[in-house]
């Protein structure tokens, strides 16, 4: 959680070893250094959202429903939502949101590493179920649909602010809704990347 409320710059081993009640030194004796301790808790979880996303795409094309838009919108998200039921899920999601902030020598690595497999899987997917869309669009509404993501679930409780009297932050089901329906509205648009700038 130190990580995920402070950014790997604004976390020292002190604090990660008094808040564990640890040694720095045992710490290190497992993990070596503190890059190698943000990359274990990072990849820890990562690594099931992406077998998980694996393994409903193979639900989907088993279902026969794998040129499905908003299906496959949800198997890629419903791993991710599921974490926001315990504490420590939603404080990877602020960890996860912060880390494409982090510099690209810390992060760009264990994105790759945890997500490229997953993320390429999908893309494919999608451009099957979308054919009049080209690969770069599809991959750039992929791109855009994983930051939509990061930021509705990662807890900035900006709904909260803006709507405090109709905005239920335990309504799992209605986030996820309006997550899809605004994610596949994107994706299935017809414009593409020849669209001019003076048009957008």
């Amino acid at each position: 959680m130190i990580f995920a409320d402070n950014g790997y710059a604004g976390t020292t081993m002190r604090e990660i070893s008094e808040h564990a009640g640890i040694t720095q030194a045992l710490i290190t004796y497992y993990f070596r250094s503190k890059f190698g301790l943000f990359s274990e808790t990072f990849l820890r979880r990562a690594t099931v959202i992406a077998d998980c996303r694996i393994e409903n795409l193979s639900q989907l094309r088993r279902r026969g429903l794998a040129r499905d838009v908003a299906a496959l919108v949800e198997a890629f998200l419903q791993p991710v939502l599921d974490l926001r039921a315990t504490a420590q899920g939603r404080a990877y999601l602020r960890l996860h949101a912060r880390l494409h902030t982090e510099p690209p020598n810390l992060s760009y690595d264990l994105r790759k590493q945890a997500y490229d497999e997953s993320t390429h899987l999908y893309v494919e997917a999608l451009h099957d179920a979308l054919p009049h869309l080209a690969r770069i669009d599809v991959q750039w509404r992929m791109t855009l649909m994983i930051g939509t993501y990061l930021y509705a679930l990662s807890d900035t409780h900006r709904m909260e602010d803006l709507m405090p009297d109709a905005y239920n932050a335990e309504d799992a089901h209605h986030l996820m809704q309006e997550v899809i329906s605004f994610i596949v509205s994107g994706l299935g648009s017809s414009h593409s990347q020849g669209v001019s700038s003076a048009n957008v």
